[in-house]
């Protein structure tokens, strides 16, 4: 085995979590890795959690004991997260990891996705819920092709802050050079997308250079180190507290006597901040009514906003099913017969006009007609070109028509109103995740 010496005493630094009492209330960051096979992702990965010790003892020595049986000559920290012991004996990551680390300020879920390109629905599946985006660049190859489809990615499904880590600069001998010719070619593509938040930052991930601590190879980088950077993201911006969006997963009727008269409805809440005396617009319906209390399995709650999972009491006894959606009504969304829509196509079977599926909209399922193909991207150019099919992996825009009413929002409006899954109802697979780009009423 070689020299382990860089990554210090296991027993000093593995299985250290910070105290529960000092995160105090950190929001957690939820942020997706990705890139091109080789980027260097997991190695990414496992140096954040082993330098913030988030590594115990027993895993630290089955990543010694693997790293020795491969040969690799190093302690392998990539080991940490391909999970599956095919992905560790083979050095590939097929599916989308997730580990959970916290430091003394925040909180993080992070989701490791596949570089393959035939794994582009799997990066999607990592990035749909994300609030960061990391975008592995290799210091060498610069801005390729999985470059263009995950920053691309990213951008279609509104991921709020966009980073790249620009890895390897140990192979370019660390040259600011080099790290600002990248830089230059990573403003033009996020500029042509319109991103709005993104940076660049040179780290080494082998070494840990730039990752959690600063790097003495790159004094010319005054940037920051990685984690420092995602610590400072700001969320509260990210979400939409404007727009008032409840979706019915689940009404709640006791069979106790002495709740004989209790009606909630349960669910997720996908915008906007609910209190108790708001108006209430029921969809499709159109019957209103007022909020009498919004409630948490500890009882009656002041507010609650997008992502809570709570209670809503109505003040009337209306007949509200699952699938139906609480609104403020002077802030509707479009009750939906028509999508445009932006989708990634994820079946081996190619898709035509014409074609049948579900499509799972927030807690509401219809079925729907493909009317029409619009066009798929080209990655080389970020252009939309003409097709008459899409293909596993290809984002493109499609029409379709609904059998029944959804309540949808533009995606870049409100992500959680703006998403939908088609359904192969033959086989209950999932071939497409959809983001609303427009809606016929």
């Amino acid at each position: 085995m070689s020299d382990t010496s860089e990554f210090g005493d296991a027993d000093e630094r593995a299985g250290q979590v910070p105290p529960l009492q000092e995160l105090g209330s950190a929001a957690l960051l939820r942020l997706v890795t990705c890139g091109s096979v080789d980027d260097g992702k997991s190695t990414l990965i496992g140096r954040l959690l082993f330098d913030t010790k988030q590594v115990f003892v027993d895993q630290m020595e089955a990543v010694e004991e693997t790293s020795e049986r491969r040969g690799d000559g190093y302690v392998n920290l990539a080991l940490l997260t391909d999970g599956l012991r095919a992905e560790r004996e083979q050095g590939i990551t097929i599916d989308v990891a997730y580990r959970g680390f916290v430091t003394p300020r925040r909180r993080f879920q992070l989701a490791d996705a596949p570089g393959h390109v035939q794994y582009t629905r799997n990066m999607v599946t990592g990035a749909s819920t994300a609030d960061v985006a990391v975008v592995l660049v290799d210091a060498r190859k610069g801005v390729i092709e999985q470059t263009r489809r995950h920053t691309l990615i990213a951008s279609l499904l509104a991921v709020p802050h966009l980073v790249f880590a620009v890895n390897k600069m140990d192979l370019v001998d660390y040259d600011q050079g080099r790290f600002d010719e990248i830089a230059r070619e990573l403003d033009e593509l996020t500029g042509m997308l319109g991103v709005k938040d993104e940076v660049a930052i040179p780290i080494a991930a082998l070494h840990g250079d730039n990752v959690v601590d600063a790097s003495e190879q790159m004094p010319w980088w005054q940037g920051g180190t990685l984690l420092h950077h995602l610590e400072e993201i700001e969320l509260s911006g990210d979400r939409n507290l404007v727009d008032r969006r409840f979706p019915v997963q689940w009404v709640i009727r006791p069979m106790a006597e002495e709740y004989h008269d209790y009606r909630g409805y349960a669910g997720q809440v996908a915008g906007g901040v609910w209190r108790a005396g708001d108006d209430v617009l029921v969809l499709p319906s159109g019957l209103t009514t007022r909020v009498a209390s919004v409630e948490t399995s500890d009882g009656p709650i002041d507010e609650a906003t997008p992502g809570m999972s709570v209670t809503i009491r109505l003040e009337n006894e209306i007949d509200v099913p699952r699938g139906d959606m609480l609104v403020d009504p002077d802030d509707q969304p479009i009750t939906a017969r028509a999508l445009e829509a932006t989708i990634c196509w994820m079946s081996e079977r190619p898709l035509t006009p014409g074609a049948r599926f579900g499509v799972k909209h927030t807690t509401r399922v219809v079925r729907a007609v493909v009317e029409g193909i619009d066009g798929v991207v080209d990655m080389d150019t970020l252009e939309y070109r003409d097709a008459i099919e899409m293909v596993l992996n290809d984002i493109g825009t499609v029409r379709l028509r609904l059998s029944g009413p959804l309540m949808v929002d533009a995606y870049a409006k409100n992500r959680a109103t703006g998403a939908f899954i088609l359904v192969d109802e033959a086989t209950n697979d999932t071939v497409a995740a959809g983001m609303v780009r427009s809606a016929t009423p």
